[in-house]
């Protein structure tokens, strides 16, 4: 028997099954079975197919003619079996009788060449084979390819493979890293250490876990999807630590798993084209099992045949064998017998899909066997996924889930912070701030490093625009800790940290965008004796501070406020028996109602910044124990109330700056125990003489007004060391001021002055002297006088302070 040289392997076939080898593990136990199936069925194809090429399709010989049966017409022509020729009864021998009962039927000759039997075989298979059998290889191979196609559809279509490789793809780096190991065993309460020696005790491991770092050394085991084991045995103590790149890998994935789930959850295509292919191979599953039922009966061994080809071959009906009758029909049997399984497989898989809800997906086993409460049940296709894969096996879901906790999250972030962040590399940020304390500053980190509770040094903490800020018990370490400041930065505080925060903390600094955004502990923090906030706020405080809140503070001496009051909170108010210093920068908002500051009377400092105030506060005059008060950025234009400041006799500095001043009254004089005056910025043009009576002024500032002429009654301020009318339109400067010897800082600049006098070098304590912007033409020599004066401190133009002599120019160049 010849074979084909151009038969089709069915090796070929194997393309409308191969799909990538990761997508097995979307691919459940009935999927498999099916498959294996339609290989059967296709090995039933092929082979039908190929006997088809390989083997003749029908044999036929010619049925042998009774003469008693001929028609009278035909009973004239005989014909002679043996020999296969026409003869008539004249042709006959003579001596014979005529008598049909004379003729001798000898063998079963047809007499029939080689290219009529093969013509008589193609006209019987085309004409008198039933279509079935002559098809049925072919119909059983379509049928397969229709079940495989159905099959993997959705592997190869653009619009849902895309989601299935990006879903493997982040599950297979989600199962490997080896911050799902550390994840896994830090929930489950014991550290990878313990987990060592108890794996070293326990035989009853089933099987490696694929895709696990060092499988060969990791054992889990693998049931059921309810008696998955709560903790993953782990035997290397090498997954306590992750490197940073692991560390940067993991936090990768933690984002590509966010960006994944917003895009599968927003529909459920897999799952639809999941459930239309399962019932396109359903419907076709009945169609096949109807048809074939009742056709295979159709499937003989022996046809008859009757076609009209007598004058080509001398016969009409034909007995035919159709070889391979008997073997397709036993293979039709097999045939059905699979197609039957294959759809009750199919028929399951319809119950399993529209039994279940497979459009939600819920971690509550994982939550409860890993302990990590906050991962978050999915939906759509991202949950039919997760359904698919729990066919496969359970431990892909467990580990796929580390990644969808924002807790896991966090601490994986905590982890790659605290590995970038060093105590080495803290120590290097250190540096003293304002106050005079040694302040480590962080700004827009991920996180808070833990290692920054081993500075035991640390005295002041500086965390800006950082999110998810946790406060641990380790801050207890930090022994010398008294300043913490906030700034926009969302905390969550443990509770031996709290405990020791109230004990220890003397300032603290809030920065905010929502007074919601305020830390509720802080109004637990007994020890505070400064609290600074900077934020919105409602017009009414007190719906955001409760009335007991800041009257835990029992130790509040300092309150800073800066915000969009309307009025002064109650809440401030309860604070008057221990608070002394209240300061309120209010970014243009109108501040009304102030009589509640009477009982505010132990209060030595008040500002009203930027307060939009038109007066001064009456309230103001019953503090009897104010020392500081600045009401810089008001609006205030007149000042004639001052004089009852008279009340206040310990009020020693007063700050009108920035405001719409036109003058000064002259009951100012009654101000006697002033010593810093500051009304620079204003529009002030005379300076009243009765303002220097205030003789024990240290500090006076006038800069930056409309003032022309200086009274030379300021000569009487003896006490004055700070002299300032920077930004006016003074032409001249009285003698008298050189009086004041105790000057060291003296800033004239900006003004009309032309001649700077010889006298100057009475003012041998002055260390800071402005002259930029006169119309000096020199400097005197006596300048030389001022032995603490120094170049930085002397500002001039370089043109003027090289008039100078020599010796001077080096005596001040010399530090």
């Amino acid at each position: 028997m010849l074979v084909p040289r151009n038969m089709i392997p069915v090796t070929e076939f194997k393309q409308f099954t191969d799909h990538q080898p990761a997508f097995r593990v979307l691919k459940p136990w009935w999927d498999v079975f099916t498959d294996y199936i339609a290989i059967a069925m296709l090995m039933i194809g092929v082979f039908g197919c190929t006997l088809q090429v390989m083997q003749d399709k029908i044999i036929c010989l010619p049925k042998r003619i009774s003469p008693h049966n001929l028609h009278p017409v035909q009973n004239q022509t005989l014909v002679n079996i043996t020999s296969g020729q026409f003869v008539t009864p004249a042709m006959l021998p003579l001596s014979r009788p005529t008598s049909r009962a004379t003729i001798e039927m000898k063998g079963l000759k047809t007499n029939l060449d080689l290219q009529q039997y093969s013509f008589i075989n193609q006209m019987c298979y085309e004409r008198a084979l039933h279509w079935y059998a002559k098809y049925f290889p072919y119909l059983v191979l379509i049928h397969t390819l229709i079940f495989m196609l159905c099959s993997n559809f959705w592997f190869k279509f653009p619009g849902s493979s895309s989601k299935i490789e990006h879903f493997i793809s982040i599950l297979g780096k989600c199962f490997d890293s080896l911050w799902t190991t550390r994840a896994l065993s830090e929930v489950s309460g014991e550290n990878p250490e313990e987990k060592d020696h108890k794996s070293s005790q326990k035989s009853h491991q089933v099987r490696v876990a694929p895709g696990l770092p060092n499988a060969e050394s990791n054992l889990v085991k693998t049931q059921s999807l309810r008696s998955i084991p709560e903790k993953i045995v782990v035997e290397k103590p090498t997954v306590s630590a992750l490197d940073k790149k692991e560390g940067e890998q993991a936090k990768a994935l933690f984002e590509k798993v966010k960006k994944f789930r917003l895009h599968v959850e927003e529909g459920d295509l897999l799952y639809s084209m999941y459930v239309r292919q399962t019932i396109i191979k359903v419907i076709k599953f009945v169609f096949i099992i109807a048809y074939n039922s009742i056709l295979v009966s159709k499937v003989n061994f022996t046809v008859d045949c009757e076609v009209n080809i007598q004058e080509m071959t001398g016969y009409c009906k034909f007995s035919c064998n159709h070889t391979m009758a008997h073997l397709f029909s036993k293979l039709s049997i097999c045939y059905l017998c699979f197609v039957s399984v294959y759809g009750l497989t199919c028929l399951y898989t319809l119950y399993w899909l529209f039994y279940r809800s497979l459009k939600e997906y819920s971690f509550e086993y994982v939550r409860q066997e890993t302990g990590i409460d906050d991962i978050p049940d999915v939906k759509n296709d991202f949950a039919f996924m997760l359904h698919l894969i729990d066919q496969y096996d359970p431990l892909y879901s467990k580990r796929f889930a580390v990644f969808l906790s924002e807790v896991s999250e966090n601490k994986l972030k905590q982890l790659n912070l605290n590995n970038e962040w060093t105590p080495d590399k803290l120590r290097q940020r250190l540096q003293m701030n304002a106050q005079n304390r040694l302040e480590l500053q962080l700004f827009m980190l991920s996180g808070l490093p833990d290692t920054v509770f081993e500075l035991t040094e640390l005295q002041s903490l500086k965390l800006e625009i950082i999110n998810n800020v946790t406060i641990p018990a380790t801050i207890v370490q930090l022994v010398d800790l008294q300043e913490l400041s906030l700034h926009q930065c969302s905390v969550k505080i443990h509770n031996a940290a709290l405990a020791f925060l109230k004990e220890n903390l003397k300032v603290l600094r809030v920065k905010f965008d929502d007074a919601r955004e305020l830390p509720h502990w802080m109004y637990g923090l007994k020890s505070l004796e400064e609290l600074h906030l900077q934020g919105s706020l409602s017009p009414d405080l007190s719906k955001n501070i409760t009335l007991e809140s800041l009257r835990e503070l029992k130790s509040l001496k300092v309150l800073c406020i800066k915000s969009n009051l309307s009025k002064i909170p109650p809440t401030i108010v309860e604070t008057s028996s221990h608070l002394q210093t209240l300061r309120i920068q209010n970014d243009g908002t109108k501040l009304v109602m102030l009589n509640s500051l009477k009982k505010m009377v132990n209060l030595t400092e008040l500002e009203l910044i930027h307060c939009d105030l038109e007066r001064i506060p009456h309230a103001v005059f019953s503090l009897i124990n104010l020392q500081d008060l600045d009401l810089k950025e008001n609006n205030l234009k007149s000042v004639e109330e001052i004089i009852s400041f008279q009340h206040c006799r310990k009020l020693t500095c007063l700050k009108m700056w920035h405001n719409s001043i036109t003058h000064i009254p002259e009951h100012i004089k009654k101000l006697s125990s002033l010593e810093r005056l500051y009304f620079n910025h204003n529009k002030i043009e005379v300076l009243p003489s009765h303002l220097f009576l205030c003789n024990k002024l240290r500090s006076l500032d006038l800069g930056y007004n409309d003032i022309r002429f200086i009274p030379p009654e300021i000569g009487v301020l003896q006490s004055l060391q700070d002299f300032t009318i920077t930004g006016n339109k003074v032409e001249s400067l009285p003698d008298e001021l050189y009086f004041c010897k105790k000057l060291k800082t003296l800033r004239i600049g900006k003004n009309n002055l032309s001649v700077l006098s010889p006298k100057i070098g009475n003012l041998t304590h002055l260390t800071v002297l402005e002259l930029k912007g006169n119309h000096f033409e020199g400097l005197p020599a006596e300048l030389g006088a001022c032995r603490a004066l120094k170049r930085s401190g002397l500002l001039v133009e370089d043109a003027l302070f090289d008039v100078l002599p020599s010796d001077i120019r080096e005596q001040m160049k010399t530090e």
